[in-house]
This record gives structure tokens, C-alpha cells and sequence, in this order.
């Protein structure tokens, strides 16, 4: 087995060395966690439950921030090195947007730098058998978001490029491998009795024109502003350190595979947000690059004058990526500064930005609804479905239904649909959002009983409530023709 690459400094250090790094950098990379868990508790008393917790139901930001600060160390940086990638992470538009909600995309990134963190860890002791924790890792982030995947092809393929590939002929690679594997593999048997709902999901996205499009070059604009345009000399900075620089040779696997990571999502033309999770391992390794900068003569007044801008236009940016304003105050903002979030889905849209707009109207929908249950008699009352188009308004009534006196929602959007019709027969059911002509055809009676409009949601969640008798056949039979698999 190869020794140590970086002798005594590589293995794992004694209690007194950490001692020293809580005391020295490792305060600064906490009081960046502690900043980031208390921005986000702030914003959230601003708005509302984000449409997807209404169906997966962040602190996970303030473990990247940590986590970030941990790798520029391994990778050789100092206080500095570490304070600087802390930052970062703490000031990224993208982060405080996707950690304002619970949801994979917010851990997603705690997986891809958890199995970046232990490959290090592989690399500087030679110890095979950390390959465990990382098959541990992948197999956990493959069941969070299938996109890990991607990074885990990557960093394979990384290693096949690089001298690495060495770790290939020990068995502790390919244990890590099983062992993936088989936590996935639930889910993997799950897909197959469904017909992979995923794949059917991700073209039907597609077919639909529902995200937004965009050319490789205006990709790579997004993420720029996404990560802080102050910040890509930092991320590229990482990139020169992995492929360039003496230090980072031995790190070269994760250049690689950030560059094919990058390339695989931008041929897939997703959403702006799937790159994130690869832009950490980058600016711990540019902010050692920075570190070592820093000592020249020229760079003692620009290193303070950077990072003064930094946080100047992170301030500037805040309000666009996390809801740290009133609403009537974000709206005077946006109109003042004509800053935006990045559009990733083509709604339309209403006074507030989709990722903002979603987390707005949810409980009074369901008070809406209610008002209209409890107006039924009892004994109809139990008979009585409720149906939701999508997952929002299924999800709102299973959250906020209990306070209402509300029973659990049915739906044909996604999962809500293999989950069926919950033994109601339709002859009593309470539509929420289609379309009073289309109901007719499919029920004896249909009336219009309320009206859903708030005027900070989505404009496609301002919709009719209807109440619904006698459908024209069993529901089990007729469910089919209800999923939405979009």
C-alpha cells in the first residue's frame, strides 16, 4: 500500500492539533455555520411553507458551511483558506435560496461533499477501507436525489484519469460499491414495480416545455450569479489549484469530475440549481489557492478590500435568494434594484418570483376548502373526497386538514396517485382548480362553491373550487385517467 503522501501532517492528527484548530480556524468556520442557521430561522418567519415541503414533509445549510470549511483544511488551508471557503458558501444566492426549504436539493449537497471529504481522507492516509463510509454516503445521497449518480460517475471517472486509478485493485472500492448499492436497492426495486416513475416524470418535463431553457453559455451565467459573481474567481481559483498547482496534483480526481459533472448536467439541459452540489469542493480548494496568494507584498490591501466586497454584494443580492424582507418590502426591492431569482420553470408569473410565490396561499386554501366540507351535512361529510391537481394543494390539506376537520387529500400528481383513491367511491367529492365544463362530463351535479385567490401565490393556484355528486362510474375504475405524472 502507498505510504502517507503528505507524511505526519496526512494521518489523522492528535487531540492536541485539533484543540488548537477549534480554537483558531475552526471558531471561524462555526461562527459562518451559526450566521447561516440564523438567517435562515430569521427569514423563515417571513413566509410561508415552500410548495415541495408541502410534499416531502435547513438546518442543512449551516452543515455545508461547515463541511466546506473542513475540506479546504484537508486540502492544506489554514485559517484563512478555511474562513474564506466558509464565506463562500455562507453568501452563495443559490445556497441561501435551496436551504430556505426542506427539501433533497437542501442535503443534496451534504452527500456529494461527505463522499468528496472521505476520498481525501483516502488519498492523504492511504487507508482503503474509508471507501466504506464513502459507498455509506452514496448510498444514502442515491436515496435523497437519484442525481448522485452523476458525482459518483464522475468521481470514477476521475480516478480512472488520474493515478488513482490504483484504488481500483483493492477490494475496499468495490465493497463500497455493493454496499451503495444495496441501501439503493429498495428504491431500485421500487422503480422497477412502478415502470421507473422517474424516467416517465423527467420526460414528460420535457415533452411539457416546463422548464426553462438554457444554452450552455447562459447556464454557466446563472451559476455564476448563483454562487456570487464575486466569488467565481474563487471557484475557478479551485480549478486551477486541482489540475495546476504542486499541492492540488493529488487532488486531481475531483477536477475532473467536477468539469464531467458539469458537462453531463448541462447536456441534460436541467434546471439551474443541479450544478450547486459541485461548486463546494471548488471553493475550498480556490480559497487555499487565495491563502497562498495572499502572502505576496501587492495582495495585503486587496485580500480585505475582496472580501469588504463580498459581503457588500451579498448583502445586496440577500433579499433576492432568501426572504429575509417582508413581502410588500421585497416587492419595492425588486421593483428598485430589477434583481431577480432565476427563473427555472416557465409559469407564469405574479408579483413575487416563483420560489417566493409558492410559499404563499397554502392554509387559506385549505380554510377555503373547509368552509366548504363543513357545509354538507355529516352523514355526507365522510363520503367526501377531496381532490387536489398537484401535490401543493393534495400536501396542504394533509398538513393543515387536521386543524380544519379536514380528511387526508387525494390526487393524481405523482406519488399521491399510487397511493389511489383511499376507499372514496365518488359520489361526493370536493375539486379543487379544473375546469367546470370538463367536470360535467364526468359527475351528475357540479357546483361552484368557493373561490382560492391569494394575492401573493402562483397565478396557476388562483383557481374554483367545486363540489362534485355522482360520478358517472366507480373511482377505482376511473382512476387511471387521473395521473399526472409531471
Amino acid at each position: 500500500m502507498r505510504a502517507p503522501i503528505f507524511g505526519r501532517s496526512a494521518v489523522f492528527r492528535p487531540d492536541e492539533t485539533r484543540k488548537r484548530w477549534l480554537l483558531d480556524a475552526g471558531i471561524v468556520v462555526a461562527v459562518a455555520a451559526v450566521l447561516k442557521l440564523l438567517l435562515h430561522l430569521y427569514a423563515g418567519r417571513n413566509y410561508g411553507y415552500f410548495v415541495d415541503e408541502l410534499y416531502y414533509l435547513a438546518l442543512a445549510g449551516a452543515g455545508k458551511v461547515l463541511l466546506t470549511g473542513l475540506i479546504a483544511r484537508e486540502l492544506g488551508g489554514r485559517r484563512f483558506a478555511q474562513g474564506l471557503a466558509a464565506l463562500s458558501i455562507l453568501v452563495a444566492p443559490g445556497f441561501l435560496a435551496i436551504d430556505n426549504w426542506l427539501s433533497m436539493n437542501a442535503f443534496e449537497p451534504l452527500f456529494w461533499m461527505g463522499s468528496a471529504f472521505v476520498l481525501i481522507r483516502i488519498i492523504k492516509t492511504g487507508n482503503q477501507k474509508f471507501w466504506l463510509w464513502f459507498g455509506l454516503l452514496a448510498g444514502m445521497g442515491l436515496e435523497n436525489k437519484y442525481s448522485m449518480a452523476i458525482f459518483g460517475f464522475a468521481i470514477m471517472a476521475g480516478l480512472l484519469v488520474t493515478p488513482e486509478r490504483r484504488f481500483f485493485r483493492t477490494p475496499w472500492i468495490w465493497i463500497a460499491g455493493l454496499l451503495a448499492f444495496v441501501l439503493f436497492l429498495p428504491n431500485l426495486l421500487w422503480n422497477i414495480q412502478h415502470h421507473f416513475p422517474f424516467l416517465e416524470l423527467q420526460a414528460n418535463i420535457r415533452r411539457s416545455g416546463r422548464n426553462t431553457d438554457l444554452p450552455a453559455m447562459a447556464f454557466l451565467g446563472e451559476e455564476i450569479l448563483s454562487m456570487l459573481p464575486l466569488s467565481a474567481p474563487i471557484w475557478l481559483a479551485g480549478l486551477w489549484y486541482f489540475f495546476f498547482h504542486r499541492q492540488g496534483k493529488p487532488f486531481r480526481v475531483f477536477g475532473w469530475a467536477w468539469l464531467i459533472t458539469a458537462g453531463l448536467i448541462v447536456t441534460l439541459n436541467p434546471r439551474v440549481y443541479y450544478l450547486y452540489p459541485a461548486f463546494p469542493i471548488l471553493l475550498a480548494a480556490g480559497s487555499v489557492m487565495w491563502e497562498s496568494w495572499r502572502a505576496r507584498p501587492r495582495w495585503k490591501w486587496i485580500m480585505p478590500a475582496y472580501i469588504t466586497l463580498i459581503v457588500v454584494l451579498a448583502a445586496v443580492l440577500a433579499p433576492a435568494a432568501v426572504p429575509v424582507l417582508p413581502v410588500e418590502t421585497y416587492v419595492r426591492y425588486a421593483i428598485s434594484t430589477h434583481l431577480q431569482q432565476p427563473r427555472i420553470e416557465t409559469r407564469r408569473l405574479g408579483p413575487l418570483p416563483q420560489l417566493y410565490a409558492d410559499q404563499f396561499g397554502w392554509e387559506e386554501m385549505v380554510a377555503t376548502v373547509a368552509r366548504a366540507y363543513h357545509s354538507l351535512p355529516p352523514d355526507v361529510q365522510v363520503r367526501t373526497a377531496i381532490f387536489g391537481q398537484n401535490y401543493g394543494q393534495a400536501g396542504a390539506v394533509d398538513l393543515f386538514g387536521s386543524k380544519y376537520g379536514l380528511p387526508k387529500a387525494i390526487s393524481g400528481h405523482q406519488s399521491y396517485y399510487l397511493w389511489g383513491p383511499r376507499g372514496y367511491m365518488g359520489e361526493s367529492i370536493i375539486v379543487m382548480g379544473d375546469r367546470e365544463e370538463v367536470l360535467e362530463k364526468l359527475f351528475a351535479v357540479v357546483e361552484k362553491v368557493a373561490r382560492v385567490d391569494h394575492p401573493y401565490s402562483m397565478p396557476d393556484q388562483h383557481f374554483d373550487v367545486f363540489y362534485c355528486r355522482g360520478l358517472k362510474g366507480s373511482l377505482n375504475e376511473f382512476w387511471p385517467n387521473v395521473k399526472k405524472w409531471q
